[in-house]
């Protein structure tokens, strides 16, 4: 066995072991029997609401990923990215080891319209960091209607703006091809976000739920940073930072680790179209055999290091 197939495997492994070991630290501080009761007690037709809405999010972000892709001149059919997209998500989710469903999308792109894999792994980097910078936008929103947060309410404002300005001077600097559809790409980011967190109030409604929102929402995208770990599709680490939030934010902790769980599954659910692509749809074969996937692990590898020596 050679030392890069041997890593992917072992990958693999520390993934699980690392999510067997968020799931008995959760299981040591909540009542697994209550959270159970909370479960089955659910109204279906809010849990519905938050797949739906779940759902919606998702096609915002596939179309969120044409605009910097759009930046590389790949115009892709908004159908077309959406199936690719979906693809992606179910090998994220149910097949989360070797190169992941970024990957496979750079893999496809690449060998369709003869694209450098450097451009599309930017393009797709690019479109997780406005991601995590709509988070932080929100985040900073929230933080007003949390009066647990006893911070001046200018300071998370100031590191928005320092943090934003920062971000797109290197952006500018360094990718410069990457910005051209900088506000219309963050503020889709935005809406997928904010389209997220609608979906996790109907999850905390499914409970007949009538305290604060805004903690848990906080809490939850704080716990969405933490999905950056290795885990099995992001499976124990936002239980894992709710049960610990609730202790600062006095949060009911069997609900906080219900609404995360609940988000896990309802994401899973919403992954599950794409087996359609991955098995029995025919528009993306061939599928890279293991040589190739070591040859996109390879381009990738090397575009990072690449970029790492000039900046």
């Amino acid at each position: 066995m050679d030392r890069k197939k041997l890593w992917s495997i072992t990958k693999i492994i520390l993934k699980i072991g690392f999510t067997f070991l968020l799931i008995y630290l959760i299981l040591q501080k909540i009542d697994f029997n209550e959270v159970k009761l909370i479960f089955f007690k659910s109204n279906p037709w809010y849990i519905a609401a938050a797949l739906l809405v779940y759902f919606i999010s998702q096609v915002m972000a596939s179309w969120r990923l044409l605009s910097f892709l759009r930046c590389i001149d790949l115009h892709l059919k908004f159908s077309f990215n959406f199936r690719l997209y979906m693809l992606g998500m179910f090998y994220n989710v149910f097949l989360p080891g070797g190169v992941g469903g970024d990957g496979y999308k750079i893999y496809l792109l690449r060998k369709k319209f003869q694209k450098p894999t450097r451009k599309i792994f930017f393009s797709m980097l690019f479109d997780r960091i406005s991601g995590l910078w709509a988070i932080g936008a929100i985040s900073v929103a929230l933080i007003l209607l949390i009066p647990r947060i006893d911070i001046p309410k200018a300071w998370p404002f100031a590191a928005l703006l320092a943090g934003s300005l920062i971000y797109y001077f290197i952006l500018r600097r360094f990718f410069k091809d990457y910005t051209r559809y900088f506000v219309q790409a963050h503020c889709k980011a935005v809406l997928v976000q904010s389209l997220q967190l609608v979906s996790v109030v109907f999850i905390l409604l499914s409970q007949d739920f009538s305290g604060k929102f805004s903690p848990y929402l906080f809490s939850f995208l704080v716990s969405s940073l933490a999905t950056i770990l290795p885990t099995i599709g992001g499976f124990g680490i936002r239980e894992y930072v709710m049960t610990h939030a609730s202790d600062f934010f006095s949060m009911d902790q069997n609900l906080a680790v219900f609404t995360a769980f609940s988000f896990y599954l309802l994401s899973t659910i919403a992954a599950l179209p794409g087996i359609w692509f991955v098995y029995r749809s025919r528009e993306f074969e061939p599928m890279p055999d293991e040589d190739e996937v070591k040859a996109i692990e390879d381009d990738v590898n090397e575009t990072i290091e690449g970029h790492h020596n000039t900046l």
